[in-house]
């Protein structure tokens, strides 16, 4: 097929604008690259250091050129999608004697649980955890031994934070090796349903607990559609995870015989072999573009929009909102999963998963077909399922068609025309809406606004009763320079609540709200944000918003507006408490969230 026309220009621009940056970074590549395997330039010394503690294997990795891997792990207890890490490595090391290879654990990665800090002080932390993430693990193969990377990871910021890094050692080869999703327990709409109950006041706290350890009940990444399964979704479409690896349970003997295929294959692409595939080929431009229609096409989450051009700086790539834009225009919803539909992430596999959505894809001319992938040239290997073979995996072609069409449907009768993603642009600044779990009465509304600074400030107002028609909450002081851009999904059960009672309310905010937003129209990520004195900083309670997500607008019509003196936010409130104090510089250096929201590249983003 084809490739769509929007495709290509929207790939030819990044291409044309990332030019200089891009050329830069391949040159860098290109000469860690030609210097060859690290481990010959080191001393005796720095050597006998590296391999004291490897046992059986010393001998190998310090008398032979057998391919070393370093292992970079997110492994922990607190997120149940990084436990079953704990026992990849053993799984690893030996796929890699088979071949005659060696693996080392390299170093370990925080990997914070916003599950947990939900609401909480330590959100915090959070969005700037994935630069943090992406420093450790650099700091992890600095150690220069390896000739390729295996990276463990699969939440929220540790997959973009360990893009970062991998990008950043771009001559490795390097795969990404997920966990998988647990079982499913109690459906999403099922949970959901309690916590609109809880926060309506109709049931006590011990249903709501109960409800909670019925859905989040195991080990595996949780079922529903949020940031860490779609970083899982774009890892398989850009090529840095083998094909089917996405979206199988951990502890099963296919996650196993995928692991150790991983192993293997990136065993294959080292500089001292014949078909040496370092990431700074795979992680391309063509693979950011296939990773923006994918997170169209499933309806992702509104994080990655800030984390894509994150991993792509990373990479020297520049990605702009209104690439996400023009790809959400050409791009139809082929997929709902909760919040998106009633569906989980075990239920979309099933329905035939990645296989079958690229194939869709391809075929629609949306995808570019000829890059490079961990699996080899071609996108199309990825149309390709895995089936066990012993212990041993062989992969067999995909469904032709969905086994469910309320789950995942055709380019020909998709769920919606465009993509789930909107970009917003008016004056209050530029910022996104997530559209595929919205229905369309809700997406135009013009409404007074009710002004606040804090996430509990809305939802003790609610529980005041204060909110007793049309409005539009704007919550501001919610953006990296403020506070480190918390998660507000915290909010979701309150506003559910008051749309359910008939009235039309959005959430507009200079903070995030992740892959969860669900069912209200929200404008997040909203630039320049409030603390660096944007126009959310100058409104006042009743001025009249409207947000009209078909035409991808957001105003104020109140006529004073721009001569108002900004407000700014309290003195000292995200200073100090479990590690924010830590953060500071952080803070008064990120980039806005337009570009990503790291201080890693500048205070520009640049």
């Amino acid at each position: 097929m084809t490739l769509n026309q929007t495709v290509r220009d929207v790939t030819d621009r990044i291409i044309e604008r990332s030019r200089p940056a891009r050329t830069a970074y391949l040159d860098r590549m290109r000469a860690a690259g030609e210097a060859g395997p690290t481990r010959g330039h080191l001393s005796c010394s720095n050597q006998a250091h590296a391999y004291a503690a490897m046992g059986d294997d010393q001998d190998r990795l310090a008398t032979t050129q057998a391919p070393n891997i370093g292992i970079v792990t997110a492994h922990n207890e607190m997120l149940s999608a990084h436990q079953p890490f704990g026992a990849f490595p053993d799984i690893i090391k030996r796929a890699a004697r088979e071949v005659g290879g060696t693996a080392q654990i390299a170093g370990g990665v925080p990997a914070m649980c916003d599950g947990v800090t939900q609401g909480q002080p330590g959100m915090e932390l959070s969005l700037f955890s994935r630069d943090v993430i992406a420093m450790a693990a650099a700091v992890a193969l600095s150690h220069d031994t390896f000739d390729a990377a295996v990276f463990l990871g699969t939440c929220d910021k540790i997959v973009p934070g360990l893009v970062m890094a991998a990008a950043t050692f771009g001559h490795l080869p390097a795969i990404f090796l997920p966990g998988g999703p647990m079982t499913s327990g109690l459906s999403n709409e099922e949970k959901a349903e309690v916590r609109k109950e809880f926060a309506a006041g109709k049931i006590d706290r011990a249903a709501l607990m109960q409800a909670e350890m019925a859905a989040y009940h195991g080990p595996g990444t949780c079922t529903f559609y949020g940031t860490a399964n779609s970083n899982q979704m774009l890892m398989e479409i850009m090529g840095l995870h083998l094909p089917g690896a996405a979206f199988i349970n951990p502890g099963t003997e296919m996650r196993d015989a995928l692991t150790a295929a991983g192993t293997r294959q990136i065993l294959t692409l080292t500089a001292l072999g014949d078909d040496y595939r370092p990431l700074c080929d795979i992680l391309d431009e063509r693979a950011f573009v296939n990773g923006m229609v994918g997170l169209m096409a499933t309806g992702g989450s509104t994080n990655l929009v800030m984390h894509l051009p994150a991993m792509a700086r990373a990479a020297g790539i520049t990605l702009t909102l209104e690439d996400f834009a023009d790809l959400s225009q050409v791009t139809p919803l082929l997929a709902r999963v909760y919040p998106n539909g009633l569906a989980d992430v075990n239920h979309f596999h099933a329905a035939g998963g990645m296989a079958w959505l690229i194939s869709q894809l391809l075929d629609a001319g949306l995808l570019h077909e000829d890059v490079q992938t961990v699996a080899g040239p071609g996108l199309g290997r990825y149309t390709q399922e895995p089936v066990l073979d012993g212990a041993d995996i062989r992969y067999r072609p995909g469904p032709e068609q969905t086994e469910n069409d309320r789950i995942l449907r055709p380019v020909s009768d998709p769920f919606q025309a465009t993509g789930g993603l909107k970009h917003l642009t008016g004056n209050l600044g530029e910022g996104i809406i997530k559209l595929s779990a919205v229905a369309p009465e809700h997406h135009l509304i013009e409404a007074p606004a009710r002004v606040f600074d804090t996430q509990q400030a809305v939802i003790d107002a609610f529980k005041a009763g204060e909110f007793t028609g049309n409005v539009v909450i704007v919550l501001r002081f919610q953006g990296p320079r403020a506070n480190g851009m918390p998660e507000l999904h915290g909010l979701t059960p309150t506003l559910s609540v008051m749309q359910d009672r008939g009235h039309k309310v959005a959430l507009v905010t200079d903070g995030r709200m992740s892959g969860a937003s669900g069912k209200i129209p929200a404008a997040l990520h909203l630039a320049p944000e409030a603390a660096m004195e944007g126009p959310l900083a100058r409104i006042r309670d009743g001025d009249i918003i409207r947000l009209d997500a078909a035409a991808g607008t957001l105003e104020v019509l109140s006529s004073e507006f721009t001569g108002r003196t900004p407000d700014r936010p309290r003195a000292g409130v995200a200073d100090h408490g479990v590690g924010r104090e830590l953060f500071k510089l952080f803070r008064a250096h990120a980039s806005p969230a337009t570009a990503g929201a790291s201080p890693l590249f500048g205070d520009d983003g640049a």
